[in-house]
């Protein structure tokens, strides 16, 4: 088993091709749900008529500060919302199922037991769940394209990548917060509980930070935040959407390494 190249990882794909189809249709009934009546709302008005009866404070929370444009709206209902709640809950799934759900049915003793070091487990365990939401954001991807000129949404190809490509890192943060928080208590529910935070946190210190300028220091602390309010949906990679990702994606690294240092290190089973 240890001289095969990732078996972990293929061994990981193989059991969850169902799940993985399962998350990919589902990311795609979302976009043909939300995306298609862009043109009733949007283009007729309703949306602008209905934005500039609320509180600036309550549409800049709800993130449709843009939302009468296609960029704004296909971010406002998809990418930010329906489309970041089903992929958190996938990666939070995923990452919670690697190590620690894997320690508490006893399977990864039997794993390490196969000559696989524990470095090999939480590496494999961080790639498997990147490839698994890769995966799911190029379909999302794809359906935001094919749907881009039915929906009359007007999103360059760069942006809808810049978008997808946000929404992935802030995911697989979440993800592998879960991973880590597995490889180093051993524990599903620790791990759900981490990856959950993650995400829950980082979206209300984003929705509170647009609500007053006191609490505005909060949306520094949200990967929400780093990943969406440089509309990268509108302004692909600039307007400080490139900074966001690299810091997405250097927490990603760190969660990794401290994964592969914490399993190295822990009693596994007890």
């Amino acid at each position: 088993m240890a001289t095969d190249t990732l078996p972990l990882v293929r061994h990981t794909l193989q059991r969850s091709r169902v799940g993985l189809a399962g998350w990919s249709a589902g990311v795609v009934a979302a976009s043909l749900l939300y995306l298609p009546i862009y043109p009733s709302m949007g283009a007729s008005g309703q949306l602008e008529s209905m934005i500039s009866s609320l509180p600036p404070e309550l549409v800049s929370t709800l993130g449709f500060d843009l939302i009468t444009t296609g960029a704004g709206y296909a971010q406002a209902t998809l990418l930010g919302l329906i489309g970041f709640v089903l992929l958190t809950i996938a990666a939070v799934g995923w990452g919670a199922a690697a190590i620690g759900g894997e320690e508490e049915s006893g399977a990864l003793e039997l794993t390490l037991a196969h000559g696989v070091t524990r470095a090999q487990v939480a590496l494999e365990a961080a790639l498997a769940l990147g490839l698994r939401l890769a995966v799911v954001c190029a379909v999302l991807l794809v359906a935001i394209l094919a749907l881009d000129d039915p929906a009359e949404l007007g999103i360059p190809a760069g942006h809808a990548v810049a978008g997808t490509l946000a929404l992935y890192l802030l995911t697989l943060l979440s993800g592998l917060a879960a991973v880590t928080a597995g490889a180093l208590t051993g524990s599903r529910t620790a791990s759900v509980a981490a990856g959950a935070a993650v995400a829950v946190l980082g979206y209300a210190f984003n929705a509170l930070g647009n609500q007053a300028e006191a609490a505005r220091w909060m949306k520094n602390l949200s990967p929400y935040d780093w990943a969406f309010s440089p509309a990268p949906l509108t302004n692909g990679l600039g307007n400080g959407a490139g900074g966001g990702m690299a810091l997405l994606l250097g927490l990603c690294g760190v969660l990794v390494l401290a994964g592969v240092v914490g399993l190295s290190r822990r009693d596994i089973g007890r």
